[in-house]
């Protein structure tokens, strides 16, 4: 039976542990009578999910999305528009707008927003099983108590053939009428008389007493008539079983074959008239197709054309990034040039050196005037030596 009132239950109590689970379970079932597979599952192309899967953390993306999508159809199914959430939306944004949808459906939110961020938990199946109940109220649907069916009284037949008592019975209620009496020849053994069944044997006349055996044989004969229980394993059960099944199917039959068969001439009328429409397009159709295999072609021929030329702008890029990597080389040349021309070291340089050979020329110079100065007055040495001796040697003469 559902619960039609789930209820939060506390971290600490552990003696409703598995509460939440519970009301997973009636969750699933309030969903199928909601007609979850077609509407949610086929119609929007959500995954199925089982009877714990707001309950066993496993991918909480996944799970919060699919917490999302589900309220956002619980809501609608409760008559208010709610737009369907995106897989990428923001969290916060999202779980906004459903504690304000649940808020205005008057299911009391005492919980803080970040619960419902995993996707799991029991406060998500408290929001899923509250919107649910709410979305069965507005459709009108409320639970019935269940019927208990009575069980069929059991039919007692009395079986007086030999071959119809149960043996283990039998002897059950033998041994405890002769268990009275301390002789143990009197203990009536069925497991030897089924075994001297098989074997005949010839039967000893005893002389016994006619009245006493009257007697005995009123005594013991209520005790004869046992009552047989049906056993569903038993084959004759089964058999009748089958018999009755054998019989509605070929009473059914006759009217599930005749719409089958009109079933049958439906789908063959369908597939001629599908057939001739089709025949009917192809024809129709035909120039429109001649006319795109042309267009294929020519699109295939202008591909082929773009690929050749696609082969030549690939070439023709490379050579630009070579041109422009030698432009760039070219460039930092120039830039390093201009400013070396803009840098006036080189000429402060320049100046210094021709300071520096000037002085150096004016004290050649000056070095120039010393040797000039001694080699005039080395010749005028040499000069009056030589007119000395000259005349020294006229003298002479």
């Amino acid at each position: 039976m559902l619960r039609t009132e789930p209820k939060i239950l506390s971290d600490g109590d552990q003696e409703n542990s598995f509460a939440p689970f519970v009301l997973m379970e009636n969750l699933i079932e309030k969903l199928k009578i909601l007609n979850f597979d077609e509407e949610f599952t086929t119609d929007l192309k959500m995954k199925r999910i089982h009877r714990y899967y707001f309950m066993i953390p496993k991918n909480p993306g996944e799970q919060f999305y699919m917490f999302s999508a589900l309220t956002a159809w619980l809501i609608r199914k409760c008559g208010k528009k709610f737009d369907q959430p995106q897989e990428y939306d923001d969290p916060n944004t999202t779980i906004a707008n459903i504690l304000d949808a649940v808020r205005e459906e008057n299911i009391s939110v005492d919980f803080p927003p970040n619960k419902l961020k995993q996707g799991v938990g029991e406060y998500v199946t408290y929001i899923l099983n509250n919107l649910a109940d709410k979305a069965l109220n507005y459709t009108n649907f409320t639970f019935d108590k269940p019927i208990i069916e009575p069980d069929p009284q059991e039919e007692s037949e009395i079986i007086t053939d030999e071959s119809e008592i149960v043996l283990d019975k039998v002897e059950e209620e033998m041994l405890a009428y002769y268990s009275d009496e301390s002789d143990d020849d009197n203990v009536f053994n069925l497991n030897a008389t089924q075994q001297n069944k098989s074997t005949p044997r010839q039967i000893e006349s005893i002389n016994i007493d006619q009245e006493n055996w009257n007697l005995e044989i009123e005594r013991v004969l209520p005790r004869l008539r046992i009552t047989i229980r049906n056993d569903n394993r038993d084959w004759r059960s089964n058999l009748e079983q089958m018999k009755q099944y054998r019989n509605t199917i070929n009473q059914n039959l006759t009217t599930t074959k005749h719409h089958l068969e009109k079933v049958q001439k439906d789908v063959v009328t369908t597939l001629e008239k599908i057939s001739n429409r089709e025949k009917y397009l192809n024809r129709e159709l035909e120039g429109v197709l001649d006319e795109y295999r042309n267009l294929q072609d020519q699109l295939s021929k202008t591909k082929d054309t773009y690929r050749s030329l696609s082969g030549g702008v690939t070439e023709r890029t490379r050579e630009l990034a070579q041109l422009t990597d030698r432009l760039e080389t070219v460039k930092q040349e120039m830039e390093d040039r201009g400013s070396s021309m803009t840098d006036g070291t080189p000429l402060v340089n320049i100046k210094r050196a021709i300071t520096k050979i000037k002085s150096e020329i004016m004290e050649m110079d000056v070095r120039i005037g010393v040797l000039q100065c001694l080699l005039l007055q080395l010749k005028i040495r040499d000069k009056k030596i030589l007119e000395d001796d000259l005349g020294q040697s006229m003298g002479v003469i």
